[in-house]
């Protein structure tokens, strides 16, 4: 090996020792290098009030004893959870400023006490085209057998438990023939979940007088406390973190009634000749389940045609049914 190549092997061998002694100092330096401080973070909650359950609280003129554990827990629990369930409350709040108007008169013409307006809120969140999947439909939730019980139409073309009048004067139909039963309404409250048959038998096997009083099933037993619950909540809305401003609720809907007594064949062109489309045909008339109507039978049924300044946000009246449902704007 000549002395070039020795010389420039050296230099590589040299070069690479330095190299490797300066790495090594700076992973020294790293190393050796004090850790900084590690920032902690407190996790920040939200503040959880238990709703309040005020001293005295009535069910259709009659005061609920909540001296009893069980009866005040029961009530707690329901107003809990509807309190933190925000979604389906505030449904059922905005939605009562377009339908008690239509509900509460009929209830009030059939002697039926106010309160029991609440049984709808809970049964369908006044969603007037609500459809269990236990088939129960409507405002009222009424099985098809309790519809044609009490009068309603029920088939494949016509179901007039989503009709919000017929549904409701059906509806109080049965609490007054429950209430002839049991002469309570919390009775009658807890019939209309469990069945006038189940509560009747309870009632006697159990020997006592109100459904307050009686071992049932979990849903039913909490029925009438979902009720309470509700009403004290939409009594006084913002008490319990619900503020909505009026026009937030949802408004009343003005139509003008169309009487159809003969066969409608296609409900779409019928409902282009009234200046409207079918899909609001549908939105406003629930009670129509499909494209004809056979009518065999000749029967005069009403049909709501929108006025059209109601379904514009923009020109529509603001109506406030309740004040204490809106807080200022």
């Amino acid at each position: 090996m000549n002395n070039n190549k020795k010389l420039f092997l050296y230099s590589s061998v040299g070069l690479t020792f330095l190299a490797l002694v300066a790495s090594s100092e700076r992973i020294a330096a790293v190393t050796s290098a004090p850790e900084a401080p590690v920032e902690t973070q407190t996790a920040e909650f939200s503040t959880v009030v238990n709703p309040s359950i005020p001293s005295s609280v009535t069910f259709a003129g009659k005061k609920v004893d909540l001296d009893p554990t069980h009866m005040w827990e029961r009530l707690d629990r329901e107003l809990t959870a509807m309190t933190y369930t925000h979604g389906n409350t505030l449904l059922g709040i905005k939605r009562a400023n377009r339908y008690f108007p239509i509900l509460a008169p009929i209830l009030k013409k059939n002697g039926i006490p106010s309160d029991m307006i609440y049984l709808a809120v809970i049964e369908s969140t006044l969603n007037p085209r609500a459809l269990s999947p236990a088939k129960a439909g409507g405002l009222w939730q009424l099985m098809p057998a309790t519809g044609k019980e009490y009068g309603l139409e029920v088939n494949e073309d016509v179901d007039e438990r989503y009709d919000p009048v017929k549904a409701t004067e059906a509806a109080s139909r049965y609490l007054k023939n429950a209430y002839a039963k049991y002469g309570n309404w919390e009775s009658v409250a807890a019939s209309y979940n469990g069945g006038m048959a189940r509560i009747s038998k309870e009632l006697g096997s159990q020997q006592v007088d109100s459904a307050y009083d009686l071992y049932l099933a979990d849903e039913t037993m909490r029925y009438i406390f979902r009720m309470l619950a509700m009403k004290l909540i939409m009594e006084n809305p913002s008490a319990y973190g619900f503020n909505l401003t009026a026009d937030q609720l949802y408004q009343p809907i003005e139509y003008k009634v169309v009487e159809v007594n003969t066969p409608v064949d296609d409900w779409a062109a019928w409902a282009k000749k009234q200046g409207i489309d079918y899909l609001t045909l549908r939105e406003h008339n629930p009670w129509i389940r499909s494209k004809t109507l056979p009518n065999k039978s000749g029967k005069t049924y009403k049909v709501s045609i929108p006025i059209r300044d109601s379904l514009s946000r923009s020109r529509q009246k603001v109506k406030v049914y309740n004040p204490a449902w809106v807080v200022a704007d």
